[in-house]
């Protein structure tokens, strides 16, 4: 049997004083979001603020080619949206369910109405949004200087990092639209793992077999990204999940 939705599987909400949780509770919708449902499109005012539990949401870049590149991935650590109080209001980029599953939708203007006070949520949405920062400057980084096995692998590990489960529903074809190569490539760097016995992969799943070995393979980027995330947030006391 399932475990029952709740906001505390989102760590962003989890990690609010109960006070400052419970003036936002009652306005949190609980929404699901299929694979490949369009949240943001580039340009268009953000209307909502989303906390994904179990779905894994993708800021996505689409050239005017028609090729993209993801630029950060959002899990059950924080939050879509983060132009909301940043001011903009507007993004270029566009936001993609990568996994499919559930997240809390807030209300623009009841976010910034609690972010305004400036009480524990505005620190909050603030460092995670230099932890999301990070994650994208290194994956710009990744993406130009290392290798597309070392990237499939930071890819792999982050997005285990927000998930129940070592096995990924994920096709070649959207891996390849996230990392911005040719499909080829990943075929190539999916069937090297694949012989080392690291991954195991069938149409549509993937499914890692051997965790360790996934972080040998991988850069140093995995290590940044998942480090800033861990210092930044390393003092939040979490509510009982």
């Amino acid at each position: 049997m399932a475990a029952p939705h709740s906001p505390n599987q989102n760590h962003l909400l989890a990690a609010l004083p109960t006070k400052e949780f419970e003036i936002l509770a009652r306005h949190l919708e609980l929404m699901p979001l299929p694979l490949g449902e369009l949240l943001y499109e580039p340009g268009t005012q953000l209307e909502y603020a989303y906390f994904p539990t179990t779905a894994i949401v993708s800021l996505h870049y689409v050239m005017e080619s028609g090729a993209s590149a993801e630029t950060a991935g959002v899990g059950n650590e924080g939050m879509v949206g983060v132009s909301l109080f940043m001011g903009g209001d507007t993004t270029p980029s566009s936001s993609v369910v990568q996994t499919a599953g559930h997240a809390y939708r807030l209300n623009k203007n009841l976010l910034m109405q609690e972010f305004n006070r400036a009480g524990f949520l505005q620190g909050l949405l603030l460092r995670y949004t230099q932890a999301l920062m990070t994650q994208m400057a290194q994956t710009a980084a990744c993406n130009r200087h290392h290798s597309v096995v070392q990237q499939l692998c930071r890819w792999l590990l982050l997005t285990l990092d927000r998930l129940p489960t070592n096995e990924l529903v994920m096709t070649q074809e959207l891996v390849a639209s996230m990392l911005g190569v040719r499909r080829e490539g990943i075929t190539e760097a999916a069937g090297k793992l694949q012989h080392a016995g690291i991954i195991s992969y069938r149409r549509g799943h993937i499914t890692v077999l051997d965790r360790a070995g996934l972080e040998r393979q991988t850069c140093e980027c995995y290590a940044v990204v998942r480090d800033e995330l861990n210092r930044l947030l390393s003092d939040v006391q979490y509510r009982q999940k």
